[in-house]
This record gives C-alpha cells, sequence and structure tokens, in this order.
C-alpha cells in the first residue's frame, strides 16, 4: 500500500510541472519569447498561459501538426515532463 501511495503522490506532482525545471529549461524560450508578456516582432507572449493550453500547442509542434521549423525542433527534443514543467512555469509568471 505504501508503495502505492508514494507511485501515485509522484504522479500528482509530475501533473502539475515542476517549476523549477521549467525555469532551467526557459531559456531558450525567453530568447524569442521574452517574460514581459508582450509579442515582439510577430512573436507571440507565453507568459500567463493556461498550462493546458501551452501543452496542447507544444505538443502540436512536436507532433507536427503546427507549422513552424523552428518550434517543430525545439518542441520535438522535450519530453512530457519537460512541456508540463515550463506550462507550470510560465503560467506562474503572470
Amino acid at each position: 500500500m505504501l508503495g502505492l501511495l508514494l507511485v501515485t503522490g509522484n504522479l500528482q506532482s509530475a501533473s502539475a510541472g515542476d517549476r523549477e525545471l521549467g525555469q532551467y529549461l526557459s531559456s531558450e524560450c525567453v530568447t524569442c519569447h521574452q517574460t514581459t508578456g508582450k509579442a515582439v516582432e510577430g512573436v507571440p507572449p507565453i507568459v500567463g498561459w493556461p498550462e493546458d493550453q501551452f501543452e496542447a500547442v507544444m505538443n502540436a509542434y512536436k507532433d507536427k501538426q503546427r507549422e513552424n521549423p523552428v518550434m517543430q525542433n525545439i518542441a520535438g527534443r522535450l519530453k512530457a515532463e519537460d512541456i508540463a514543467a515550463l506550462a507550470t512555469y510560465f503560467r506562474e509568471l503572470r
């Protein structure tokens, strides 16, 4: 039973996204997207996005369902937990 509780607890925390990991991974993102929450030269802001929306967009790039070679390349290198961590980090930057 204890093992089940430990596994369940880990799954719940993983689904929320690790903010510190997201902050660590964000440096490549903020090169273009900034942290101001404003569009810059046609690059949309990602600060404050709902996590589910952020994850859906990143997964669409990863699966090549959205067109943008740069974003496809970046998203293609990320694991699900990386995307969740980034989603948590950017949602909290409001």
